[in-house]
């Protein structure tokens, strides 16, 4: 469906620039990787501020630098203003489930960094409830024992992590996320896992169309759909 693709574009396009405008002249900007992030890079490059920003992928980096974005290692910081990036699933309560472009490990370091971390998403990436699978970041040491203890999870025909790590994804029962977040985080092996915490979200920007729905993790209420 064409327009649809288009429309769901479009709103990605829409929060992305509805976030450009909450980064302010002087700050420490954590940027996202993905698709969404795609369209955060230019509406910031235009506003011609003075920021020094951390990227979370090696693309990222390369597309913010060709824009004229000040890129720097994030070993020269020690604290982000704020941080932006998507989410491949939004549920009501802001439990988020990240990692479809295999960068969640530096995601979540930066998330975790940030004063404000704000998510950026279209309106199909709000679910009812996380479902499976989550993906994780996995060491090559020991791998198939790795596996064996986690669970049903597939490896992905992908790249290693900008740390070496091997990406898979993990079938996990997400009828309590932070259960499952818990049992992810306990596993020796698992470097890092796409289950993100409310607690770690200021802001979900949803575009809706043109407008902007704003998710806050602690009102159940702006974040219900």
């Amino acid at each position: 469906m064409p327009r649809a693709v288009a429309d769901v574009e479009q709103e990605k396009k829409r929060a992305a620039e509805e976030a450009a405008l909450l980064v302010e002249d002087g700050m420490r900007v954590g940027l996202g990787t993905g698709s969404t992030v795609a369209y955060l890079l230019p509406a910031l490059a235009q506003r011609n501020l003075d920021v020094r920003c951390v990227a979370t992928s090696v693309h990222t980096e390369e597309v913010a630098k060709e824009l004229g974005l000040r890129v720097e290692k994030f070993e020269e910081l020690d604290r982000l203003d704020i941080a932006i990036d998507g989410a491949d699933q939004v549920a009501p309560d802001c439990w988020l489930i990240k990692g479809g472009g295999a960068a969640h490990t530096r995601e979540k370091i930066v998330a975790s960094a940030a004063e404000r971390f704000v998510v950026i998403v279209s309106s199909n990436k709000t679910v009812d409830e996380l479902a499976p699978p989550v993906p994780v970041e996995l060491l090559t040491f020991g791998l198939p024992s790795i596996l064996a203890r986690l669970g049903p999870t597939d490896l992905r025909d992908a790249p290693p992590s900008p740390d070496g790590g091997v990406i898979a994804d993990h079938h996990a029962d997400l009828s309590d996320p932070a259960a499952a977040a818990a049992r992810l985080s306990a596993a020796a092996g698992v470097v890092e896992h796409g289950l993100f915490p409310p607690e770690l979200v200021a802001e979900v920007l949803v575009a809706e169309g043109d407008e902007i729905r704003r998710m806050h993790p602690a009102s159940a209420a702006d974040a219900g759909g």
